[in-house]
C-alpha cells in the first residue's frame, strides 16, 4: 500500500521539462484544432482604444463608467475598449497542507501543477505573459508575469520544488486573493487554483477581485472528500491542524454523517462562489486533463454566447424605443 508521502510525491517528481513535453503532446496538441478562432472567447484582455459603449452590468469595473453618457441617458453606461492581443494572466495558487491530499495516484497539488502547465503554455504560445502568486501558510512567492516557454518551466519548477506545508493552522485564502489584487494592477485574466478549504470570508475577497479582473476559480477536490468507502479502521488526519482521529468506516451511520457534512460544505462552497460572481471549473484528482481543459473552453464559450445574446436583446430594446419615439 502507498503511504501518504508516496502519493504526495507522484506527479511532482517528474521534471518540469519532461512534464511540459508530455502535456504538450497529450493535451495541448489535441486542443490546437479545437481552439482555432477562439482566442478572444477564451482570453479577455484590456485595451486603450475606445470601441463602444454598453449598459453597465453587475461586476463591471466602475472605473470604465462614462459619466457624461450616464448623466444624459439616466442609465449607467461603461466604455468598451479594443482588446489587446497580448494580455497578462496570473495564477493564484493555494499550496496549503490540504492540497497535498490524494486518495489514489495523484494529489491535488500534482493536478494543479499539470493544469497550470497546460493553461500557461496555451497562453504563452500566443505571445501572452503569465505570472503567479503562491500561498503555503502565507503568501511567500510572487513570480512576475513574463512570456515564453522558459517562464512556464520556471513556474512548474517552483511548484515542484516546494516542500509540503507542515505549519499547523487554518488556510486564509483571503490573504492570497488580496495579494493577487495588489500584484495584478491592470485588468488581467486570473485563475484561482485552490481546494477552497479556508477560513470564512474568502468569497468577499474573491468578489472584489472579480470586479477588476476576469476571474476563473479552479476548484481542486478528491472524490474521497465527498464520500467515504468501507475501509475498516482508518486513522484520519486534519491536514490543516494536524489533529488525528481513529474512525471505523465500516460503520454505516458514520459514513452517512460524513456524507452529510460533505454535502453541507459543498453547498456553502458553491454559494460562496456564486456570491463572488466568478466562473468555476471543478477539477478532481482523477480527472483527465484534456477533458478538464475542454470543460474550461466550453464554459468560456457558453459565457461569451450568453453575453452576446444579452447585448443583442438590449440593442433591440433600444432600437424599439427609438422607433416608438420617432413615430410619436
Amino acid at each position: 500500500m502507498q503511504t501518504t508521502a508516496d502519493i504526495a510525491d507522484m506527479g511532482l517528481a517528474e521534471g518540469s521539462d519532461a512534464l511540459l513535453k508530455r502535456l504538450e503532446w497529450t493535451v495541448i496538441r489535441r486542443l490546437d484544432g479545437l481552439l482555432q478562432g477562439d482566442y478572444r472567447t477564451l482570453w479577455r484582455g484590456a485595451g486603450l482604444d475606445l470601441a463602444d459603449l454598453r449598459e453597465y452590468q453587475h461586476h463591471d469595473d466602475v472605473r470604465h463608467i462614462d459619466w457624461n453618457v450616464t448623466a444624459r441617458l439616466q442609465q449607467p453606461y461603461v466604455r468598451q475598449y479594443t482588446e489587446d492581443r497580448e494580455l497578462s494572466a496570473w495564477f493564484l495558487i493555494d499550496l496549503s497542507a490540504s492540497v497535498d491530499f490524494g486518495s489514489d495516484r495523484l494529489t491535488k497539488r500534482a493536478v494543479a501543477r499539470s493544469f497550470v502547465g497546460v493553461l500557461s503554455r496555451l497562453l504563452t504560445r500566443h505571445g501572452n505573459r503569465v505570472g503567479a502568486v503562491i500561498y503555503g501558510s502565507s503568501v511567500d512567492t510572487v513570480l512576475p508575469a513574463r512570456g515564453g516557454r522558459t517562464q512556464v518551466l520556471e513556474l512548474l519548477q517552483r511548484l515542484a520544488q516546494r516542500p509540503a506545508t507542515t505549519a499547523p493552522g487554518a488556510t486564509d485564502l483571503g490573504e492570497l486573493l488580496a495579494a493577487g489584487l495588489r500584484v495584478a494592477r491592470r485588468r488581467s485574466t486570473l485563475f484561482v487554483v485552490s481546494d477552497f478549504i479556508s477560513r470564512p470570508g474568502w468569497d468577499v475577497a474573491l468578489g472584489r477581485l472579480a470586479q477588476r479582473h476576469d476571474v476563473t476559480a479552479v476548484r481542486l477536490y478528491d472524490p474521497l472528500e465527498m464520500e467515504l468507502p468501507d475501509l475498516g479502521l482508518v486513522t484520519m488526519q486534519d491536514a490543516e491542524t494536524g489533529e488525528q482521529l481513529l474512525v471505523d468506516t465500516q460503520d454505516a451511520a458514520f459514513r452517512k454523517r460524513y456524507r452529510a457534512a460533505a454535502e453541507r460544505r459543498e453547498s456553502a462552497l458553491l454559494a460562496g462562489l456564486a456570491r463572488a460572481g466568478v466562473d468555476t471549473l471543478e477539477l478532481a484528482t482523477n480527472d483527465d486533463m484534456f477533458d478538464a481543459v475542454l470543460r474550461f473552453t466550453e464554459l468560456r464559450r457558453a459565457l461569451a454566447s450568453s453575453l452576446q445574446r444579452k447585448q443583442r436583446g438590449r440593442d433591440a430594446a433600444r432600437l424599439n424605443i427609438t422607433r416608438s419615439a420617432t413615430a410619436t
